[in-house]
């Protein structure tokens, strides 16, 4: 697999996604130069102002700088935040048709400036749009990451730990599947501080209830933060700079994300939630998880109502 040199990223769209993940990508020292496009000109300009007066604070030195699409040329990473935001009430998937020709020209760009690294996308729905920009880019599929459900499973983690009384870190479960209605938890193989999940629920008839409503919690969590702010950001935001911080330092650690299936869970040509390995060749490979007879069939639903949409722009050959 391809070997990039250099820890620069390129963002592109600085709306309140794409700052929160700029801001922690700075804080974080993670990087030794972003470079951020948007067509908001005037307002790129004060947030790049604005992050570089607070480099000096974090743990390293990254050069901030208004980017153009010749920037991608030597870049180790693009990361797409830009497209039509969620509004209230409406589903990631009822986003596609607009993002779909915003994704094609940002694509077209990066490529015709000569980039061969590795794509991050978070744009929504995030699964149907990054099978789009692996397609419109010509890159190996390894080299095109979706954020997926790197934030589902953070936010079900943060859950289980105030419910369980302790730290998110010290909980493995994750979500997969779609990025969105049809998400589903994985139970099965979860574990709270190193005791097993599915025991829990074998002693405890009651705590599947309990369980399944923390999941719905979860789920619904865009929803209502975009109803109380506007938007949901920071928790994306740190999301995308830890699939970062796994790429530039070459890490080898699983995390949830979007990546494409080959025949694990019984799909194939379909980006959805998964863990996979990533490192500084993007997805080294993609883990397949032991799925109860209940969760394979949510997932299979899952699959099939992104690959139903997915089709309408892409035909199955």
């Amino acid at each position: 697999m391809k070997e990039i040199v250099g820890n620069k990223v390129v963002l592109i769209g600085a709306g309140d996604v794409g700052v929160a993940y700029a801001f922690a990508l700075v804080n974080q020292g993670t990087v030794d130069h972003l470079a951020i496009i948007d067509i908001d000109e005037k307002k790129l300009e004060g947030n790049v102002k604005d992050l570089n007066h607070g480099v000096v604070w974090a743990a390293s030195r990254t050069k901030v700088t208004k980017g153009t699409y010749e920037d991608c040329r030597d870049a180790a990473m693009v990361v797409i935040c830009a497209g039509a935001a969620q509004k209230p009430g409406e589903t990631r998937l009822q986003l596609v048709g607009k993002n779909m020709k915003i994704m094609k020209s940002i694509v077209d760009e990066v490529m015709a400036n000569g980039f061969d690294g590795i794509f991050l996308v978070a744009s929504n729905p995030v699964d149907i749009l990054t099978y789009a920009v692996w397609q419109y880019s010509g890159l190996d599929w390894h080299r095109v990451i979706g954020s997926g459900t790197v934030l589902d499973s953070a936010r079900f983690r943060y859950m289980l730990g105030e419910r369980f009384k302790v730290a998110p870190s010290s909980i493995h479960a994750y979500i997969i599947g779609e990025h969105g209605d049809t998400e589903l938890p994985v139970l099965s193989s979860a574990t709270v501080a190193g005791i097993s999940m599915r025991k829990q629920l074998e002693r405890d008839p009651n705590l599947e209830g309990e369980m399944e409503k923390i999941f719905e919690d979860t789920r619904d969590a865009a929803y209502k933060i975009i109803e109380e702010k506007g938007s949901t950001s920071y928790g994306i935001g740190m999301g995308l700079a830890r699939l970062t911080r796994a790429v530039i330092h070459n890490q080898e650690v699983a995390l949830p994300c979007s990546a494409l299936l080959e025949g694990q869970y019984g799909q194939d040509n379909i980006y959805i939630g998964t863990p996979a390995v990533i490192n500084r060749g993007g997805i080294n490979r993609v883990i397949e998880l032991e799925l109860s007879d209940s969760e394979m069939q949510r997932f299979t639903k899952s699959a099939e109502t992104l690959r139903a949409i997915q089709e309408e722009f892409f035909p199955a050959r």
